[in-house]
């Protein structure tokens, strides 16, 4: 065998499997379509400019949280300015929501907007929750259980608290909404519904307690901006792994792979390679298209989510001049009557840190803009300088940028990002938290209970670098678990 454990695709959930199993002495080897590590939360150089491909924000840092324990077992630090505050969001009736990272200035915060009846109780609660939910994930990584072994790991492990979050996995946000009699106020309830669809892809009447509590809190814990851009948080990942014995080849789209006797041939347009184990580390849609083993395509069939059911997102990269740049990085603008084309009822934007001149010259910043597009196969979007247009008009609208200061501009559609990173669909987020799929009905990391396994943001436990890099962290246990 050429190595322990082959990776397809560099994203951050296989780069943290990658690690920790390099860590514990296997040969790993990633191989990569494009030629930057990182997948959608990475960074990529254009004319002496650098972009974020997808994630903007960094969270997962403090105590409990996945992101904090990979560093720590890879004892690496990387060089972050904590945000604070880490976002505002602009409401249609003008009003500006600051979204404080401690706990009881936001709650003074969401009062004086929304009124003070059972913001706190609210607030609190979703609080409360999301901290036994991070306890919890690092402590319960058999979970979700696909062998006995799985069931024995979780009952060592299993504390009263983990019991006490089942009924939240059965209540949707909408149900939370109604417990704190909150559905009357509707304004907050479209403030809600926008939030969790950065996180969760979806609305409130979908998305379980656990998971939107997490979600919608997930400000309340450290954010964090990287210089020069998400790139140097996964750069020094793969340092680690080639320090230890691993490679990352680029330019190596996989077009398949087989399973042998005693392992797996992974073919690429550029040769073959052979490996004991592998991790599939792009969506379950294109992880399903790669394996001619009839039985792993069986198995995944009932885990792939259809176009409309996803989502996918046109974007804006943009260079702006100052002086009008806002101190606060991360922006959502409501836009209740929905945008052209995409009809789309927010926009988020995320600017470079003024002081960073790796990614801009002094005296300008890159932005990344984004809004959804739901069902992205269905829709072709030919009206690109429409969208365009009225992106700029409401963010300029909410006072965020003025357009006479951008100096470069490029979007793209759905279809572009197919294009670039063969993610089905040009699906973006991961897959969207639906109330019919419970926490345990997700994709485990195993495919084939022999040496496949799988990570990324459409497993357990969803979205976001701290969630895929859970998943990771999840595929290299349960790896290591059924055969060292």
């Amino acid at each position: 065998m050429d190595y322990d454990v082959i990776l397809v695709g560099s994203g951050f959930g296989a780069l943290s499997a990658a690690a920790l199993l390099a860590k514990r002495g296997l040969t790993v080897c990633i191989l990569e379509q494009a030629k930057y590590p990182g997948g959608c939360a990475t960074s990529y150089k254009r004319q002496g400019y650098w972009f974020e491909t997808g994630a903007t924000t960094i969270v997962g840092l403090d105590e409990h949280m996945p992101l904090r324990y990979l560093l720590d077992e890879l004892q690496l630090t990387i060089p972050m300015r904590q945000l604070e505050p880490p976002m505002q969001v602009h409401l249609p009736n003008g009003q500006t929501v600051t979204r404080f990272g401690n706990l009881h200035e936001w709650i003074a915060e969401a009062e004086r907007v929304f009124g003070k009846y059972k913001q706190r109780e609210f607030w609190e609660h979703c609080y409360r929750i999301s901290r036994q939910v991070w306890r919890t994930s690092l402590k319960q990584r058999s979970f979700p259980f696909s062998n006995l072994k799985d069931l024995l790991l979780a009952a060592t492990r299993t504390r009263a608290a983990q019991l006490n979050l089942l009924p939240a996995a059965f209540r949707t946000m909408q149900d939370v909404l109604q417990k704190y009699d909150l559905l009357q106020n509707q304004h907050f309830v479209d403030f809600v519904n926008e939030q969790l669809l950065i996180t969760a892809q979806n609305h409130a009447h979908e998305v379980n307690e656990l998971f939107g509590a997490t979600a919608l809190c997930y400000t309340l814990y450290g954010n964090y901006y990287v210089d020069g851009g998400l790139i140097n948080l996964v750069n020094p990942v793969v340092a680690f792994i080639k320090s230890h014995n691993g490679a990352i080849k680029y330019g190596q789209q996989v077009e398949g792979i087989d399973t042998l006797r005693n392992g797996y041939k992974v073919t690429t347009q550029k040769g073959s390679y052979f490996s004991r184990f592998v991790i599939s580390g792009i969506p379950l849609n294109g992880t399903a298209d790669l394996f001619s083993e009839a039985s792993i395509k069986q198995r995944l069939q009932p885990y792939l989510l259809p176009s409309e059911k996803l989502n996918g997102a046109f974007t804006l990269s943009l260079v702006l001049k100052g002086p009008a740049i806002p101190n606060v990085l991360h922006h959502q603008v409501h836009v209740p009557e929905g945008l052209p084309v995409t009809r789309g009822k927010s926009i988020f934007i995320s600017f470079s840190h003024q002081q960073d001149t790796h990614r801009a010259k002094a005296g300008e910043v890159v932005a990344s803009v984004s809004t959804h597009v739901a069902h992205p196969a269905k829709l072709y979007i030919k009206a690109k300088a429409e969208l365009e247009q009225a992106i700029l008009l409401n963010l300029e609208k909410a006072g965020i940028l003025k357009q006479e200061r951008i100096i470069q501009l490029q979007s793209a559609t759905p279809g572009a990002w197919t294009f670039w990173t063969n993610r089905a669909f040009g699906a973006v987020g991961g897959y969207p938290q639906y109330k019919s799929i419970k926490p345990w009905q997700m994709k485990d990391a195993r495919l084939d209970h022999k040496g496949a396994y799988v990570c990324g943001d459409t497993v357990y436990p969803g979205q976001g670098i701290v969630g895929v890099c859970l998943s990771g962290i999840i595929a290299a246990d349960k790896l290591w678990q059924d055969h060292f």
